[in-house]
């Protein structure tokens, strides 16, 4: 059987395909002219912004940091240009190769490699990153002889910070360090990360950390045009960073060291403010340290000598150490009892040495007591049994009512550290206080004799220096309570304007002046006649001041015998005051841990800071033993 073709149907399948192709193909085309129109037209922008974002990277340009400097101009903390070895990973070859060759021609430590790796994995491609940090003449030296040996290192300047004074005033100051994680967070919530891209350290205690944005600075950025590896072809624009703010503070320098070789190698603490303003001229902790150590990144070593060390020169006394006031809470005590109307200054009670409260017995300093005492003798000799009657008087919550009127048992405000956090609250003891305090509630019930011990600065009580030292200053300023500040001006590195930290007012006690000048004039005689006569024997100004002695442990009805006590169990001694005394120019509070008396320990402190505040002197020779002085300061 032959086969038939069918002509016609052949030329209608044909056609048929090549229908289909071309619709294929027209379709085709579209989507992909429909595609071509998506990106070049309507992802036109976006599109090249990636492409520029490829091409063009953002390099950061640290700001220099602001510098401090106290009330005179010293410098406190400022910047200082070194040389530094860099490396620019894309251009270095075999990194670990080239760090081994580089450290037999400069020493490399084991700690620069571990910062080195750090960096890396932070840092692009063709960023430097520095492997050895403030090389000396002689090894900038030694590596520009063998610079042909490594392609992509190179020596660079950068600035350091400094604190030119060493440990003065470190608690003060603060130091800067590298910035870790939690610093990240407080960045980040503070809606600051954008400005610290390249940023390596930030202020962590102190000025430093307080004053942290403002130092900072704006930091810059350089446009740099990379290729397809990742390598800097050119430099396309350049923004200059904006330098930090400067500092300028009511901190007298020479007047902070003084201070500090005061107290040797005692621990302790001294805050002396200027009444009038709040503005703080000293600020001592002691033992102190060295900020410098911390610039770089402290060794473990340092490290673990700073944080073991019994004496524990980390911590800030004059802000975090919480002490008994003792006998320097008697003007104090004083002044509510004449405000509430529970004493005249001549109302007088009889002193037998003692003063009984149920079955315990509440003996005075002096054995045999001071005989009739009224308001001005209480304080000139400091009477305990005068304010262990007061205290009965009065109650708990008085005395905790006006005590905390002036910002005793309160964070005071200060500008140190990131926020207020660091500063401790010290313990204004009450009713209310102890219910919070104690789980107990046969702990936590107020008993009448715990009031007595409360009267003479004992008991629950604890403030720190910084608390005293504002007490004394509004006691001084007639009533009218500063918050105390380091920071007199900030100065804009751009303009040169200056931002005056006006001093705020925080209230105003509204005391009759009649009974501030009761307590002002036996605060005088205490330094005539009383306590603290030894001290300022000679002085050619009039001060008012109260000695005070803490005890660090009950005696359980024993006498304290200090040659009997070792060191760390010594009572504190404790001094407040200003001067002149009609027109104070300082106040002050002294603490010396584990000192013994007062006006033995802490008021000569007080004397030599004084007089070189208001007179220029410098410290001389020790005053002339007197052995009836010496009786009566043992009181205190």
């Amino acid at each position: 059987m032959g086969d038939f073709n069918n002509p016609e149907a052949d030329l209608d399948r044909f056609q048929f395909r090549l229908g289909f192709a071309v619709v294929f193909v027209l379709l085709a085309f579209a989507v992909l002219l429909g595609r071509f129109v998506w990106l070049q037209v309507i992802q036109h922008d976006f599109y090249q912004t990636r492409a520029e974002d490829n091409r063009i990277t953002l390099i950061p340009i640290v700001p220099n940091r602001g510098v401090i400097t106290d009330r005179n101009g010293v410098v406190m903390a400022h910047n200082y240009s070194a040389f530094t070895l860099e490396i620019t990973p894309s251009l270095a070859g075999k990194l670990d190769e080239t760090i081994d060759a580089l450290a037999e021609i400069i020493d490399i430590q084991p700690k620069d490699r571990k910062r080195f790796k750090r960096l890396l994995d932070e840092a692009k491609n063709f960023e430097s990153i520095p492997i050895r940090t403030r090389l000396s003449d002689g090894e900038v030296a030694k590596f520009a002889a063998h610079r042909y040996r490594f392609p992509g290192v190179e020596v660079k300047a950068r600035l350091f910070r400094q604190y030119p004074l060493g440990a003065i005033a470190s608690h003060a100051i603060g130091y800067i360090g590298r910035i870790t994680d939690r610093d990240l967070t407080w960045i980040e919530e503070s809606e600051k990360q954008a400005n610290y891209k390249g940023t390596d350290h930030i202020g962590k205690t102190g000025l430093e950390q307080h004053y942290e944005f403002e130092l900072h600075g704006d930091t810059g950025y350089e446009e740099v045009e990379i290729d397809a590896g990742g390598r800097a072809v050119r430099s396309l624009k350049r923004i200059p960073p904006v330098p930090g703010n400067n500092l300028k503070l009511t901190l007298d320098a020479k007047l902070q060291e003084i201070t500090e070789q005061a107290f040797g190698d005692r621990k302790g603490s001294l805050v002396a403010i200027e009444p009038a303003t709040g503005g703080i001229l000293a600020m001592v902790s002691t033992p102190t340290f060295d900020p410098n150590l911390f610039v770089d990144g402290i060794t473990p070593d340092n490290w673990k000598e700073l944080n073991e060390h019994p004496s524990k020169p980390m911590i800030n006394r004059a802000i975090n150490g919480a002490y008994p006031p003792g006998s320097t809470f008697k003007p104090f005590m004083a002044l509510a009892a004449l405000e509430m109307g529970k004493r005249t200054p001549q109302q007088a009670i009889s002193d037998p040495g003692y003063f009984n409260f149920g079955n315990h017995q509440f003996r005075d300093d002096k054995k045999g007591g001071h005989g009739m005492v009224d308001m001005y003798k209480s304080i000139v000799h400091s009477c305990d049994t005068y304010y262990y009657i007061l205290a009965n008087d009065m109650g708990i919550e008085n005395i905790a009512k006006f005590m905390g009127s002036l910002g005793l048992g309160q964070r005071t405000g200060v500008d140190l550290g990131k926020d207020d956090s660091g500063e401790s609250k010290g313990v204004l003891p009450s009713q209310a206080w102890k219910k919070q305090r104690f789980k107990k509630p046969e702990q936590q019930k107020w008993y009448a004799g715990e009031t007595i011990s409360i009267g003479i600065g004992q008991g629950y009580n604890a403030y720190t220096p910084m608390q005293l030292a504002q007490a004394t200053a509004t006691l001084a300023n007639n009533g009218v309570m500063f918050r105390p500040h380091l920071v007199r001006e900030i100065v804009d590195t751009k303009s040169g304007e200056k931002r005056l930290v006006e001093p705020r007012p925080i209230r105003d006690l509204n005391l009759k002046q009649r009974n501030v000048d009761v307590i002002r004039h036996a605060m005088v005689g205490v330094n005539k006649e009383g306590t603290g006569a030894r001290a300022f024997a000679g002085a050619p100004y009039e001060v008012a001041g109260k000695t005070g002695t803490a005890q660090v442990y009950s005696l359980k009805g024993a006498q304290y015998k200090e040659h009997a006590v070792k060191k760390e169990l010594r009572d504190h001694a404790l001094f407040i005051a200003y001067a002149p005394a009609e027109n104070p120019k300082i106040a002050l509070a002294v603490l010396v841990e584990n000192g013994g008396f007062g006006a033995q320990s802490a008021a000569p402190i007080a004397r030599m800071v004084i007089d070189y505040y208001l007179l220029g002197k410098l410290p001389g020779g020790a005053a002339k033993e007197d052995p009836a002085a010496i009786e009566e300061e043992s009181q205190e």
